[in-house]
């Protein structure tokens, strides 16, 4: 995770880096006892879980480290290639011996060909499932909710921000950056 943003309530107290964000929660919570705090990954909105008890050293501590990679296997580490297992039929496995540089070679041009044709689409669905994610949590009983949602899910840019506009500002922020890239992703991946 690379960034994230905490809401007390409709109020974004903090964004920005896992830990800055944290070490900002704690200090909040340590003057609002009775706050509660949501902490959402900015690319996914899935909810982050931290455990607030102690000093901000202790938390700190706890915070969750990047998994570190799989045991070796085989591949090439070093350039991110990882062996796994495809299952294909055998009539798969002959057109793919055929090609020049062998089966590796065109299944790596055969995904990127479909990355750069779907990219667009991929990334608009990513931007809607993490809108609606931070949506559902953070505006669930806000006037509008359930039409701003079929409009982000219909990408109507135009309806969501309409549908949107009374919410809390720094929610209905935080919902637009997020449903940005669902209505006009980049082209290129």
């Amino acid at each position: 995770m690379n960034s994230c943003v905490a809401f007390a309530g409709p109020h974004s107290i903090a964004s920005g880096a896992f830990r800055d964000v944290a070490i900002a929660a704690k200090a909040f919570l340590d003057e609002h006892p009775a706050a509660q705090i949501l902490i959402f990954d900015d690319c996914t909105s899935e909810p982050v879980e931290i455990d607030f008890r102690g000093s901000v050293a202790d938390v700190l501590e706890r915070l969750p480290v990047p998994a570190e990679t799989e045991a070796r296997r085989p591949g090439r580490p070093k350039l991110g290639v990882v062996a796994r297992e495809v299952t294909l039929l055998p009539r798969h496995w002959e057109w793919l011996a055929a090609q020049p540089g062998g089966a590796s070679v065109a299944l790596r041009k055969l995904v990127d060909q479909a990355r750069r044709a779907g990219g667009a689409r991929d990334e608009a669905r990513r931007a809607q499932e993490a809108t609606y994610r931070f949506v559902s949590a953070m505006a669930g009983n806000e006037p509008g909710f359930e039409e701003a949602i079929r409009a982000l899910f219909a990408g109507n840019a135009a309806r969501f921000h309409e549908m949107t506009e009374a919410w809390p500002p720094d929610i209905r922020a935080h919902a637009w950056k997020l449903a940005a890239m669902a209505f006009e992703p980049s082209a290129e991946r």
